[in-house]
């Protein structure tokens, strides 16, 4: 299939960034818990926006009330501004135990003018080293943007705006551990990382700046909850396009995998089944497998 001109990419990103602010809010106080950072972890405006707070002393986090086993994860984020670096706002589900899955979402923190850095990477069974970086085509510090995880069965679509970025699918016939059988909750954090966010450790904190902040509105979770045992999603019923759970079998269309593609060739700066020093013995199976 041709590539689409970089102008109706453009056209098509910004349409659907549009699509997917218009998320029905959810109230924080409902969906999550302040964990950690004595205080600068706060939930506002009654419930419709939390806010992530770093400074010298600490930084802040929070986790979601619910498990889930599957789901379309959606948030929107603003991240911290200016001169943010040494900082890393993590955005995540994990489960628990010695051979935890995780997928996440990093955003590290970059110096005035220079673009943030979006780290993904997925964990199964305990094991990650699938990193992917990407700058974004738009400030992440200007405005609220929504950063979705879609994690289904088949396949982990990683989105921004509604763009698809990444895509890791379920290979378990081919001996490649995926993310299915443990529960996950969501995670976030701010915090201090100038040992190796920015240029690998070499750029500092400017704790002058301080306090960062981070602010998180508009979830969303089209999603399974687990809970005593049990999946909130029929066992007996596949999903099918006029149910609620039809995100249960998506996959990306010729239009979203035409966007994907134009997302990697034009903003990817990391992506591990290309680090052949990395993996002198071969690359992992799953970058081998179209």
């Amino acid at each position: 299939m041709p590539m689409a001109s970089p102008v109706a990419v453009i056209a098509s990103l910004v349409f659907y960034s549009f699509i997917a602010s218009s998320t029905v809010a959810a109230n924080f106080y409902n969906d999550f818990d302040i964990t950690w950072g004595d205080g600068r972890g706060q939930i506002v405006n009654n419930g419709q926006l939390l806010t992530l707070s770093l400074d010298k002393a600490s930084g802040s986090g929070f986790q979601s009330k619910n498990e889930y086993l599957f789901g379309k994860i959606d948030m929107q984020l603003k991240l911290v501004p200016g001169n943010s670096a040494g900082t890393v706002t993590a955005y995540y589900l994990s489960s628990k135990g010695s051979t935890w899955d995780e997928i996440d979402f990093e955003f590290l923190g970059n110096l005035s003018g220079d673009p943030y850095i979006l780290h993904t990477n997925v964990f199964s069974q305990g094991k990650g080293n699938r990193e992917q970086q990407f700058y974004l085509w738009f400030d992440p510090t200007a405005d609220f943007h929504t950063y979705s995880i879609l994690w289904n069965p088949q396949r982990i679509i990683f989105s921004v705006d509604g763009t698809p970025i990444r895509e890791f699918k379920n290979m378990e016939s081919k001996g490649v551990p995926f993310p299915k059988d443990q529960p996950m909750r969501i995670y976030s954090s701010l915090w201090n990382a100038d040992d190796w966010a920015t240029r690998g450790g070499l750029v500092k904190t400017d704790w002058t700046h301080a306090p960062f902040t981070a602010s998180y509105r508009n979830f969303n979770a089209n999603a399974c909850i687990w809970s005593s045992g049990s999946s909130s999603c029929p066992s007996n019923s596949p999903p099918s396009s006029t149910s609620n759970n039809s995100w249960l079998s998506q996959e990306l269309d010729s239009s979203n995998q035409e966007r994907l593609q134009w997302v990697q060739k034009n903003y990817m700066i990391y992506n591990y089944c290309a680090d052949t020093k990395r993996f002198p013995q071969g690359l992992p199976f799953e970058c081998n497998t179209a």
